[in-house]
């Protein structure tokens, strides 16, 4: 039986963690031990923990008290540092308001769908029209595209309740192949 350990690294927030070890085979089946050893920290460089972004991800592990919320301030935050508000104006570079061809996608179950908005009038008429659907999918909006406090607030209003998100949709773009919103994201496709 040939085995040959290999270590995962991964960098969240700042922090390179050391993964469970992972092992190949050759052939003959490796029989697993009953407990996996705990992770190691390699090396700390400080950063934010990205541990309150996790409670969108059912499954994660993470309670609702230790999510982000947007109407947390500079004082009631862990690291009394910062609050939306220093998060605006929102940008995103890869994405317009525009047509979104739909297409499927295969995300692990469990995801949460989100929907993806700017500050403009085709996201806000979009959400007027989707609105329900997206209360009953109890769908998380990331609103790419806003200048500040102000729209952010118009926006919510309009949402009716939805939650909402300023954050840049750079990286989601490039992950997902998306160049324009409004659309929706959902576990099995992406939707306008």
């Amino acid at each position: 039986m040939n085995r040959v350990n290999r270590y995962s690294l991964s960098v969240m927030a700042g922090c390179l963690i050391l993964a469970l070890p992972l092992v190949a085979q050759s052939q003959a089946p490796v029989q697993r031990p009953p407990t996996l050893p705990d992770l190691e920290v390699v090396a700390d460089h400080g950063g934010e923990s990205a541990r309150p972004y996790y409670v969108a991800i059912k499954g994660a592990g993470v309670d609702e008290q230790e999510g982000y919320s947007p109407q947390m301030g500079p004082q009631s935050r862990p690291t009394g540092r910062y609050s939306e508000q220093d998060m605006l104006p929102v940008e995103s570079e890869q994405l317009t308001p525009g047509q979104v061809v739909a297409r499927d996608l295969e995300l692990p179950g469990g995801f949460t769908p989100i929907f993806v908005i700017g500050d403009d009038a085709l996201s806000r008429q979009w959400l007027d029209q989707r609105g329900d659907i997206l209360r009953d999918m109890n769908a998380v909006g990331l609103v790419v595209q806003v200048q500040d406090e102000q729209a952010m607030q118009e926006l919510r209003q309009a949402a009716r309740g939805l939650e909402l998100r300023p954050v840049s949709g750079d990286g989601l773009a490039e992950r997902v192949g998306l160049q324009h919103y409004p659309a929706m994201i959902s576990q099995h496709g992406i939707e306008q």
